[in-house]
């Protein structure tokens, strides 16, 4: 894994791309993978990935967004710039060679409402996957997944809602149901 490099995306409007990511970790955790995840849109305490900090080996959590909605049409400039910061963060990381895997979450939705720049994104990517030398494996998460991001990586899924709670109005909120 640490040879390849691989850059892996999960997009799409349904369930599921933040936890095939967390699934990939958790797996990666169990042999003996160091794992770093850095959330973009995240900042509480209260995710059920934030309680793993310190129960999971291997596995570490960043979280560069704030624990508040975030207009995608219009962020406020306090979101650009965690956004921004947390961006540069993470490619310190990445370049690091501290991790052999690092689950960028969210960033898609950060490109996509412009907190990030998408061409600066891609560029570091292209670059990053065009040199020789081992390297973790990079997973973007987050709907609204760029194209020019979907056209340079490996693997790409889009998780596809055919059926939620939500929308058929049968149920409200529950503890623990967006594992």
């Amino acid at each position: 894994m640490t040879e390849l490099g691989l850059l892996q995306v999960y997009t799409g409007d349904g369930k599921g791309k933040t936890t095939a990511a967390l699934g990939l970790a958790l797996r990666a955790c169990g042999h003996g993978f160091r794992v770093c995840m850095i959330q973009f849109m995240k900042e509480s305490d209260d995710y059920g990935e934030a309680k793993l900090k310190g129960l999971l080996p291997n596995f570490t959590l960043l979280q560069v967004g704030r624990n508040d909605f975030v207009n995608l049409a219009a962020p406020e400039q306090i979101d650009i710039k965690l956004a921004q910061n947390g961006w540069h963060q993470a490619k310190e990381i990445i370049l690091s060679g501290k991790f052999d895997i690092v689950i960028l979450d969210e960033i898609n939705v950060a490109m996509a409402c412009k907190l990030l720049d998408t061409n600066s994104v891609v560029a570091f990517l292209k670059d990053f996957c065009s040199t020789a030398q081992p390297k973790p494996e990079l997973i973007l998460t987050g709907r609204y997944a760029p194209e020019e991001i979907c056209a340079i990586a490996h693997l790409v899924t889009e998780m596809r809602e055919i059926k939620h709670p939500y929308a058929l109005h049968q149920t409200a909120a529950r503890c623990g149901s967006e594992f």
